[in-house]
């Protein structure tokens, strides 16, 4: 088992309001004077889990949890075909994280996520780098379209009864490169029925993406209830099928205004989803950061890659 520290709830949560209809959910454990930490979810659109509190020393930190738009406790929730999608983009979550900063009184915070929200953070931390006092993050990526692109396309190679049936789930996608597009045009759809089959062919194609690796749930994405589910993959569609706005290779680009802040980037060798290039590509253009590889793990992590990222934000904890 990972070793991390005991479960805790939060002492103060809330409803965010941060315009165009929608709340964001937030809440705060450990030590109301500890040094500030965020966590971002990754997805987009998985939400926040009460474990993700463990990976911090409650006594050392004041521990921020939120739900970007759309999932989790905020609302609309994106289940509902009537909760829109046109102000849910990475620049409004980017807003809101500065807003929920601003919210609670914080000057700098320590940055933990992994997956889509690696990207997130590296945004808000290239954005706003004097308001970061370091990050450590947990599966790298920067969501360029060439990662989209081998996410739902390239690494079919390696599953190509899987990569068929997925394809096969929006026919009216004439190339490959066209195939996010179409879920997330479905994810739209007023028709539960088709949101549902649409979501459950694309959860399905993710956790083949993942079935080789030797540690977590075989259904990860699957294995969601319903309306989770639901609001994940729309998000996810509406992100990835606009390249989450982000100029292509910015994140990598720009990693040069993350200089002073330290970071430590872990990442699974046997991670075929978000392949370790960018990892490595990361951690050369920011000198700030120590790139771990872990090589028994992959994107769902193993018990000692926890165990080592909890032991990482153990060393954040004088950072100021």
């Amino acid at each position: 088992m990972a070793e991390l520290y005991p479960p805790i709830e939060p002492y103060e949560e809330g409803l965010l309001d941060v315009g165009d209809g929608n709340r964001v959910h937030w809440e705060v454990s450990g030590n109301p004077d500890g040094r500030p930490a965020l966590v971002v979810h990754g997805g987009p659109g998985s939400g926040c889990l009460p474990g993700m509190r463990r990976y911090f020393d409650p006594a050392a930190y004041r521990i921020v949890l939120f739900d970007q738009r759309g999932c989790g406790r905020s609302t609309p929730h994106a289940a509902d075909p009537a909760a829109g999608m046109g102000a849910n983009t990475t620049e409004h979550l980017l807003a809101d994280m500065e807003r929920l900063r601003e919210h609670l009184g914080v000057r700098r915070w320590v940055l933990h996520g992994g997956s889509w929200g690696s990207t997130l953070l590296l945004a808000y931390a290239q954005r706003h780098p004097e308001r970061v006092s370091g990050i450590v993050v947990n599966g790298v990526t920067t969501t360029r379209r060439s990662e989209i692109d081998w996410l739902y396309g390239g690494v079919g190679r390696f599953f190509p009864e899987q990569w068929h049936r997925f394809r096969a789930g929006v026919p009216e996608a004439a190339e490959p490169g066209d195939v996010v597009a179409a879920y997330a045009r479905r994810m739209e759809s007023p028709e539960r029925a088709v949101r549902e089959r649409a979501a459950a062919d694309w959860c399905r194609w993710e956790d083949a993406v993942l079935s080789l690796e030797p540690h977590g749930a075989p259904d990860v994405y699957s294995g969601r209830p319903d309306d989770a589910r639901i609001a994940l993959v729309r998000i996810a569609a509406h992100y990835f099928s606009h390249g989450a706005w982000l100029e292509e290779g910015a994140l990598l680009r720009d990693a040069g205004r993350l200089k002073g802040i330290p970071g430590v980037l872990f990442h699974g060798r046997l991670d075929l989803s978000s392949p370790l290039d960018t990892a490595w590509e990361l951690s050369r253009a920011w000198p700030d950061a120590e790139l771990v590889v872990m090589d028994d793990a992959g994107h769902k992590g193993s018990d000692e890659l926890r165990t080592r990222v909890r032991a990482a934000l153990d060393g954040m904890r004088g950072h100021g």
